[in-house]
């Protein structure tokens, strides 16, 4: 089993900044792309960057600029730096990493369970 657990997510001022990590665990081989994404209340799920084990990245375009996504490969964590925060990036925050199997040497992605981001104006 894979266990994704994320923190740093709060309240926080608009203008403000967070920094998210997320540390994944358990049995794999190795861990390919690693990302974040948001859900906010009524919408859906949405990319917000990701990060593969090269260190290539991806933003959401309407993020890009404020955003930073990092990771260490050696603990097997990545992190999203985020500034310049605004109300409209309140949401759930989830980590998500596609993992190779030690068992099966399948690829498979798995979800952590999300924190919260606030962001009062």
């Amino acid at each position: 089993q894979v266990q994704l657990v994320e923190s740093g997510g709060g309240l926080v001022e608009a203008g403000g900044s967070l920094r998210l990590s997320c540390a994944a665990s358990g049995s794999f081989a190795s861990a390919n792309t690693m990302g974040w994404y948001r859900q906010a209340p009524g919408k859906e799920r949405e990319l917000v960057a990701s990060i593969t084990s090269g260190g290539s990245t991806n933003y959401a375009d309407s993020l890009n600029g404020r955003l930073t996504i990092s990771r260490n490969s050696a603990k097997n964590t990545v992190y999203l730096q985020m500034n310049s925060l605004k109300s409209e990036d309140t949401a759930v925050y989830y980590c998500n990493a596609h993992v190779l199997s030690r068992s099966t040497y399948r690829w498979n992605d798995y979800w952590g369970r999300g924190t919260q981001v606030t962001v009062s104006s």
